[in-house]
C-alpha cells in the first residue's frame, strides 16, 4: 500500500479545564500535524499518467481549510473552562470546544473533519499530532 504523508505547523493556545498541573493555566504549543493518507495503489505498479494517486496539493488545501485555519493564532477553551473563568469571553480569538482541548481530543476532531472530507480516492491512514518536540498523539487506522 501506497501512503502519502503532509506535514503542517500551526500555533495554538489552550488550558485544561480540571488538570491538577501547570497545564490548567492558559499557555501555548507550536503544533505539527502529519496527515497520511492511502489510494488504491499497492505500490506494484506505476501509476497512469500524470503518476499521482493523490496530489499532495489537495492534502495542503484541504487540512489548511478545516485544520489549520480554524485552529492557528486561536485559543481554544473548553466551556466549563469558560464558565469558571468567564473574563476568557472577551477574547476575540476564542473558540469553544465542549470537550477539553488536549492533543488527544484534537486528533480526535481533526480525523473525525477529515474523515468526512476527503476525496472519495484518499482513506485517511494515520495522523501524528505532535504538541512539543518530543511529545505527541498518534491515531492509526488499523
Amino acid at each position: 500500500m501506497l501512503l502519502l504523508t503532509k506535514i503542517f505547523r500551526f500555533e495554538m493556545a489552550h488550558a485544561i479545564y480540571g488538570y491538577p498541573g501547570a497545564c490548567k493555566n492558559i499557555h501555548g504549543h507550536s503544533y505539527e500535524l502529519h496527515v497520511t493518507v492511502s489510494g488504491t495503489a499497492k505500490g506494484e505498479d506505476y501509476i497512469p499518467a500524470p503518476g499521482f494517486e493523490i496530489d499532495f496539493k489537495e492534502i495542503k488545501k484541504l487540512v489548511t481549510e478545516l485544520v489549520i485555519k480554524p485552529f492557528d493564532h486561536k485559543l481554544v477553551l473548553s466551556r466549563a473552562y469558560q464558565d469558571k473563568n468567564p473574563i476568557v469571553l472577551t477574547q476575540e480569538n476564542l473558540v469553544t470546544w465542549e470537550a477539553e482541548p488536549t492533543a488527544e481530543n484534537l486528533l480526535t476532531y481533526i480525523c473525525q473533519i477529515l474523515k468526512n472530507n476527503l476525496p472519495g480516492n484518499a482513506a485517511l491512514a494515520k495522523l501524528k499530532l505532535f504538541e512539543t518536540k518530543d511529545s505527541y498523539a498518534e491515531w492509526v487506522n488499523l
